[in-house]
């Protein structure tokens, strides 16, 4: 009995630590039969902040390290603000999931986009905190034409899924939405240097690299090569208490690495039927269900795999009820990338602002007149009592 108590104390302490892995074998814990010859035996841990069990060493190293990062607190000696939103990744991010901090945008009300620019000398986000000296935080300007928007962060687990589809498939996808009868159509974010946007709410940002970059240099006011410059404030103070780039490459790439190797949560057995109600309703047409990612991608435990990711990460026209007013690199106020059903489960409130706190809350909000998923909402709609909760109760459980 010691023995055993002893290694589920171990089990116990390493799903703590976030180190044990959901596909991993157990054969600390004996069966009921003779301890001479214990059978291993599969323990399912359900929940995400998990590393790819497929990992080799050194990479399952640099998870580490990246996780470290991840989970510090910025410093104001480690080149903190002068203006920031968060001091740290999972500040935003609990559990690499979704909160309990947010991003706060300042929008006109109406669509005069100069006016818009004069009133905001220095962008559409809020920084509410200072440090390194700064004492004038950013923050929304006393005018009735303007508005304040909640914006949550992303989950970012299974984030390296996303990355290694081919562009190839979201080509295909953006080709096939457009000559799609119905409401729904969709086109990809070709951002200014060719790449295709993937990430961010309005697919901005082409890899995680750049995700690591971009959150660092906007939430928290920390330079790397790649953003060398911090974010303009009122006070025009371009530096911080630690002089000139704050992050290496390397720690950016580190903190790349974190979230291409985060596992996407396991998942029970999928219900069919409702799965099969999914698919008739026509949210699978955005929300696809799996891609295979490509073959030569460089994380070999994600190359040529099944990526359960519900979504063709293509930009679509939600309507003016779900619009945010802010344009961002090729997306407007209107337009938002398909959002990845990964983990829903752990998402405590979902849409961009968090306003649904249900996934039917969700779905019924993407039914205006001028929404690309009217034709979605109505066939939901038509289905009787039992078959939406079947579809729900499939939704909720991704």
């Amino acid at each position: 009995m010691h023995r055993r108590a002893m290694a589920l104390g171990l089990v116990r302490r390493a799903v703590r630590l976030g180190l044990w892995f959901a596909t991993a074998s157990c054969s600390l814990l004996p069966t009921r039969g003779s301890e001479e010859n214990p059978t291993a035996r599969r323990v399912k841990v359900d929940h995400p902040g998990l590393p790819l069990s497929t990992l080799s060493e050194a990479e399952l190293d640099r998870f580490k390290q990246g996780d470290a990062l991840f989970e510090a607190t910025i410093r104001d000696s480690d080149g903190l603000g002068p203006l920031y939103v968060r001091d740290a990744c999972a500040a935003c991010h609990v559990g690499d999931g979704r909160g309990p901090g947010l991003v706060t945008k300042v929008v006109p009300i109406g669509s005069d986009a100069t006016a818009s620019a004069a009133l905001l000398p220095f962008g559409t986000t809020e920084r509410p905190y200072t440090s390194a000296g700064a004492k004038v935080p950013l923050l929304m300007p006393q005018n009735p034409s303007l508005r304040r928007e909640s914006r949550l962060p992303p989950a970012v687990f299974g984030r390296g899924y996303l990355e290694a589809i081919a562009d190839r498939d979201i080509e295909r996808f953006a080709r096939i939405s457009q000559g799609r009868q119905g409401s729904a159509r969709g086109r990809l974010n070709r951002l200014k240097d060719g790449r295709i946007g993937r990430f961010g709410i309005k697919a901005r940002l082409a890899n995680l690299r750049d995700f690591a970059a971009d959150a660092l240099n906007g939430d928290m006011g920390v330079t790397s090569p790649l953003r060398p410059e911090e974010p303009a404030g009122p006070e025009g103070l371009r530096d911080d208490d630690k002089p000139g780039v704050d992050f290496t490459l390397e720690q950016v790439e580190l903190l790349g690495d974190y979230l291409r190797s985060l596992q996407i949560p396991e998942r029970g057995e999928s219900e069919h039927f409702g799965l099969a109600l999914f698919e008739s309703a026509e949210c699978g047409l955005c929300h696809v269900p799996s891609i295979t990612t490509s073959a030569d991608y460089p994380l070999k435990a994600l190359s040529g795999v099944k990526a359960e990711v519900y979504t063709d990460l293509l930009l679509h026209d939600m309507g003016s009820a779900l619009a945010d007013g802010v344009t961002e690199d090729g997306a407007g106020p209107r337009d938002f990338r398909t959002a990845p059903l990964i983990g829903l489960r752990f998402l405590p409130r979902l849409l961009h602002d968090g306003r649904a706190a249900t996934v039917e809350d969700a779905i019924l909000a993407h039914a205006g007149d001028d929404s690309e998923a009217k034709d979605s909402v109505a066939k939901f709609r038509s289905l009787s009592p039992t078959e939406r909760s079947s579809l729900l109760k499939f939704v909720e459980q991704l």
